[in-house]
């Protein structure tokens, strides 16, 4: 089973002296200032990440990049949805649907976005019944590690009456995350699963399928995100050369 994650070391700062100057928009020492990785995207779909608050501390990584790029993307920090006013209010407006692969997920195409926006979870398994249609939907991500991940989502029953989807296996194992070891093989950023699963979500019948090479409108912040993952890794002493170590 696989959970996107975004636990990210935020190794530049490490190495860098106390007193240093950060960049006003996003808040990072000027050497390490991601705001040349970020694109404009107007996303259809509005994205939603529930943060582990264990994961508040690395919120310049990569769900940083994505807030920023995104026009429409909210970042809540939580571990029991349930109780989390905040989600709530995105229940109350919009149809969410959970990017999470467990037992109950399908994989997402686009033919699966009509049976979304009309159907919520019946009582059995599997099974749905007519929900408000009138509400759009929005995508609804967890960032933690996988463990914590499992915990958020064993907690909140809200999460477990959501439409579950995980991406195919031709995306699910194209990561590029090289800033941390993760636990899993072939673990998706949360930059990169919101990326893919929104272009399959907004993508048209004439549209080509979704790869790691066409991502529709996203494919520049992936690109950016891959320049990140050197710029970020540039920082780490085994990456210097003698003259800068």
């Amino acid at each position: 089973m696989k959970v996107y994650n975004d636990c990210f070391i935020n190794s530049a700062l490490i190495y860098l002296p106390m007193s240093r100057t950060l960049c006003p928009s996003c808040h990072r020492p000027k050497i390490a200032c991601i705001c040349a990785f970020t694109a404009d995207i107007a996303n259809d779909i509005h994205l939603v990440v529930l943060q582990h608050p264990s994961e508040e501390c690395h919120t310049k990584g990569t769900v940083t990049l994505l807030a920023k790029s995104l026009r429409k993307c909210q970042v809540l920090v939580g571990e029991i949805v349930d109780t989390m006013p905040s989600f709530l209010s995105v229940m109350a407006q919009y149809q969410p649907v959970l990017l999470y692969p467990g037992e109950q997920a399908h994989v997402l195409d686009i033919n699966l976005l009509v049976q979304l926006t009309n159907h919520r979870p019946g009582a059995e398994k599997n099974q749905y019944i007519i929900a408000d249609n009138t509400k759009p939907i929005c995508l609804v991500i967890l960032d933690a590690t996988w463990k914590k991940a499992y915990r958020m989502f064993m907690l909140s029953t809200t999460l477990q009456h959501l439409p579950q989807v995980c991406l195919p296996e031709h995306l699910a194992n194209a990561g590029q995350y090289h800033i941390r070891k993760v636990a899993k093989k072939n673990a998706l950023s949360s930059l990169e699963a919101s990326c893919y699963a929104l272009a399959i979500l907004e993508q048209g019948n004439d549209d080509l399928p979704v790869s790691p090479k066409n991502a529709g409108k996203y494919q520049p912040l992936l690109e950016k995100f891959q320049q990140f993952n050197q710029f970020q890794l540039s920082f780490r002493p085994e990456h210097k050369t003698p003259e800068e170590t």
